[in-house]
């Protein structure tokens, strides 16, 4: 399979809707929380360039710097999981059971991460959410949507590669991590979401859309 960075989304969604189990469900949760990046970058920086919001732009300028870099690790992680993916799958038919139980270990890593970025988008979203443009904001929770989204997904995979491996203390510190990090994503989605609702439902917010 070529390169992800090298697909277009059809292709990307082609193969995802093949017969091969890679790129699964895994993989596709880095592109949500890569999305959720490009759109908190556009707000923060359409926030930075109003000029009501002049005394902003330093601290929207850094969310937006943040959230390309963010962008960039999912898209370069989706890439490793499939890789780490691969392992397991040629662990497998080589049935080599330490060979197994090691790929299995080591997939269950790009998903957790994916839960770690994933988060560190949502709590960005939420900033600009709360503080962006009020013209933005449905643009801020869809962000947040997608960044949690995301997360739950890639948490779904965690708890799928930790199921083959029997070391009970590293599979209760992945799951406690996945677990802590998906009811800090529930508040912070909440809390975007109520931000958003707050701006559309004002006058002032309704009066133009920037775009669609």
């Amino acid at each position: 399979m070529p390169r992800l960075a090298d697909l277009s989304l059809a292709d990307f969604a082609a193969a995802l809707a093949s017969v091969h189990p890679s790129p699964g469900g895994s993989c596709a949760s880095a592109f949500p929380a890569a999305l959720a990046a490009a759109l908190v970058a556009m707000v923060a920086r359409q926030t930075a360039a109003s000029d009501p919001f002049t005394d902003l732009a330093e601290d929207m300028e850094s969310v937006a710097v943040e959230a390309d870099e963010l962008r960039a690790e999912l898209l370069a992680l989706a890439e490793g999981d499939i890789q780490a993916f691969e392992r397991v799958m040629s662990a497998r038919r080589a049935a080599r059971s330490e060979e197994i139980r090691a790929a299995y270990r080591a997939a269950v890593e790009p998903p957790l991460r994916m839960c770690e970025l994933s988060l560190r988008v949502l709590e960005l979203a939420v900033e600009v959410a709360e503080r962006g443009h009020p013209h933005a904001a449905a643009d801020a929770g869809a962000a947040a949507l997608f960044a949690a989204a995301a997360l739950e997904s890639a948490a779904l995979s965690v708890q799928l590669y930790l199921r083959p491996i029997d070391d009970e203390e590293f599979c209760a510190a992945r799951v406690g991590e996945a677990t802590r990090t998906r009811a800090r994503a529930c508040a912070l989605r909440d809390s975007a979401r109520a931000a958003v609702h707050e701006k559309l439902e004002t006058p002032r917010a309704r009066t133009r859309v920037v775009h669609g």
